[in-house]
């Protein structure tokens, strides 16, 4: 699994893997959830404020990689992500770690439907979101992308793509600080 969290918070304003989340911060509620699901790696992408992130966060069990380009999109978290994949895993998670609330059980099933095919995505009850899957014979065109919405390219052009239902609603990701009042109006 990559837990993408190297982004420089532009819209934010403050660091938001740093933003206070149920006595912790929302990047250790995506790595507390990607723990949990058990898989045999954990590796999270840092950029933006990384040495703060590094005091402040627990990293314990998780390959840290640091994403120097962070500023050039998301796709450069996952090449930097990528590259720290062990050569023995058929695939990876990529999650979000400013999208705290994705459940392991959604990582179980995703990776479970969806092992099979070159990617999976999760179908919430309100359209789709991740985690996304993404077989290991995708692993090239995914260091050749560029931009912040570039999986989802792959997503839509469907080819071999699974669709996985695993319920509830979209969990919510955090860009500005209206989408972070709002997780947290949930959270309470």
């Amino acid at each position: 699994m990559v837990v993408l969290a190297a982004g420089g918070s532009r819209r934010l304003g403050q660091p938001k893997q740093l933003l206070a989340y149920r006595g912790a911060t929302l990047l250790d509620a995506a790595l507390a959830t990607a723990r949990e699901a058990g898989l045999d790696q954990v590796v999270v992408a840092l950029g933006g404020a990384a040495d703060d992130v590094r005091a402040r966060v627990d990293l314990t069990g998780v390959d840290v990689v640091l994403n120097e380009d962070y500023g050039d999109g998301c796709a450069t978290s996952v090449r930097s992500g990528l590259a720290a994949v062990r050569e023995d895993a058929d695939g990876v998670v990529l999650l979000l770690g400013d999208q705290p609330d994705v459940s392991a059980a959604a990582i179980g099933a995703l990776v479970a439907e969806a092992g099979r095919h070159s990617i999976g995505v999760c179908a919430y009850d309100d359209g789709l979101g991740h985690p996304l899957w993404f077989h290991r014979e995708m692993f090239e065109t995914l260091t050749g992308l560029h931009g912040d919405k570039a999986v989802w390219k792959l997503v839509d052009a469907g080819a071999d793509v699974a669709v996985v239902r695993v319920g509830g609603t979209i969990p919510r990701d955090v860009d500005t600080w209206a989408d972070y009042e709002a997780l947290l109006e949930v959270a309470e």
